[in-house]
């Protein structure tokens, strides 16, 4: 998962100035700049959606490691039993012991790709007018590779972390199935990645806009994914003679209110503060409104004028929408039963009995019944302490000076949803800068600028290395 949310921010008070649009100042040394190049292209032409498995990229990222002076001990390569392909790789980057662990975490697979939808092979890292092109790229096997460069980089300087480093390399993060690395891993084998901290690339990272750096991303929060299935019967019969009693005209009258149906305004620490500064970040006609909703006491009024815009109405409510839907078993004859999927995304602090008992409200027909398909991973939201800011604030505006950057509440879902979950405080820290009018992300023709990975592999080394010093 890596989406790009616009509408949440809060600034670093001290350094909240004008966006940076000077060329970037800071690289790596033509070495590892073209060690973290040959890193990408390698694992783009891994072959890591669902069907194929993470395992080969696993071994390949556990073999440069260990070329590169990891000892065997460190380099751990781990599947689910009955699931070979589900490949996981860990390394704990050994320091003073100091500090409780830090953890960076990425995922190895990427979703599907059709080659006869794109313009050049998804599983070729293709170098064309100032691009790379190929699965991954974006999400985000650019990160791996910044990742991997990076300890390799700092294991060859000989540097020293007064706590331990882990990053875990982990599987099926994007098909949601039943190998996800994480939650594997913290079962199973969770001595291994069990951390204090732990920071996710697949997510958060810079935003142009008309070319200029307005704004860069932690993210802190997500919303949590909840699936229901609508189902209601009648008694059928002949196609020639309909009655009242239909069930796929009673499920579509039930949509049809559901559709119309909003969830409360509810704002959440992130989103308040977000809704807050971004007013004042692009004062705009909706400025007024931002801030009237980040009031203790939410405008309402103002938050069904934002609402107008889907992004910001995801921003302020749990949202619901039907996905899937079936009906009748014969052309000619009357259904005996209807059903439809609902897909939820729950804001922070949601339950999903909650969101059930306002989905049976909505729908006013109790002949409708709302079963839950499976419990939701819910993600609690991770504060960020002023410390901790002021660390990764360092850290990316030491790249990218007077940057404002942004706390934010994704409304898609990530493995933090596994760390969070376990106890330990989780963002989303990508250093990859991306414009905010295209998001090919699991799209046709995926790509990233190639001097935005560049940089993205030496804000790594640099975020990497600032958080081997223990607090």
């Amino acid at each position: 998962m890596k989406t790009l949310c616009l509408a949440a921010l809060v600034l670093v008070p001290a350094l909240a100035a004008a966006a940076a649009t000077a060329p970037p100042t800071a690289l790596p040394p033509p070495a590892d700049q073209q060690l973290g190049r040959a890193l990408l292209k390698e694992l783009v032409e891994i072959n890591t959606t669902h069907d194929h498995g993470s395992t080969d990229a696993a071994n390949a990222i556990a073999k440069h490691l260990l070329e590169n002076g990891f000892p065997a001990a460190d380099v751990t390569v781990l599947s689910p039993p009955g699931h070979p392909l589900k490949g996981n790789v860990v390394i704990r980057y050994r320091g003073k012991g100091r500090g409780t662990p830090v953890l960076f975490l990425g995922h190895l697979d990427v979703v599907e790709a059709k080659p006869e939808d794109w313009s050049v092979d998804p599983f070729k890292l293709t170098d064309k007018d100032g691009w790379y092109y190929g699965r991954g790229t974006i999400d985000m096997k650019d990160g791996d590779a910044a990742l991997v460069e990076s300890l390799i980089r700092l294991k060859r300087e000989g540097f020293m972390p007064e706590r331990d480093l882990i990053a875990a390399f982990t599987a099926d993060e994007e098909a949601g199935g039943d190998s996800n690395g994480p939650a594997f891993l913290l079962k199973e084998h969770r001595s291994l990645i069990d951390a204090g901290l732990v920071l996710n690339l697949d997510g958060g990272g810079g935003a142009f806009k008309d070319g200029k750096r307005v704004l860069f991303e932690i993210g802190t929060s997500e919303k949590t994914y909840v699936t229901y299935t609508l189902e209601t019967t009648s008694p059928g019969g002949h196609g020639s003679l309909p009655g009242p009693d239909n069930a796929i005209y009673r499920l579509a009258d039930g949509l049809g209110r559901l559709e119309a149906y909003k969830f409360p305004v509810t704002l959440t620490g992130t989103t308040r503060a977000s809704f807050a500064q971004f007013a004042s970040l692009q004062p705009g006609p909706n400025s007024d409104d931002m801030r009237a909703v980040a009031q203790a006491t939410p405008d309402l009024g103002a938050a069904e004028r934002l609402s107008r815009n889907t992004y910001y109405n995801a921003q302020l409510r749990t949202t619901c929408v039907a996905t899937l839907i079936s009906g009748g078993h014969a052309e000619n004859a009357l259904p005996q039963r209807a059903k439809s999927t609902i897909q939820c995304r729950m804001i922070p602090g949601d339950t999903a009995e909650g969101v059930q008992a306002q989905l049976s409200a909505a729908l006013s027909d109790p002949h409708i019944s709302v079963t839950l398909d499976a419990p939701p991973i819910v993600s609690p939201e991770s504060s960020l302490t002023p410390k901790l800011l002021g660390k990764l604030g360092a850290v990316i505006h030491s790249m990218w000076p007077g940057v404002p950057i942004v706390p934010t509440m994704a409304t898609g879902f990530s493995d933090d949803r596994q760390t969070r979950n376990a106890g330990m405080v989780s963002y989303d820290v990508s250093g990859t800068w991306s414009d905010m009018d295209e998001n090919r992300a699991h799209g046709r023709d995926e790509r990233i600028y190639k001097q935005s990975f560049d940089e993205s592999v030496e804000y790594t080394y640099r975020l990497v290395k600032a958080m081997g010093h223990a607090d």
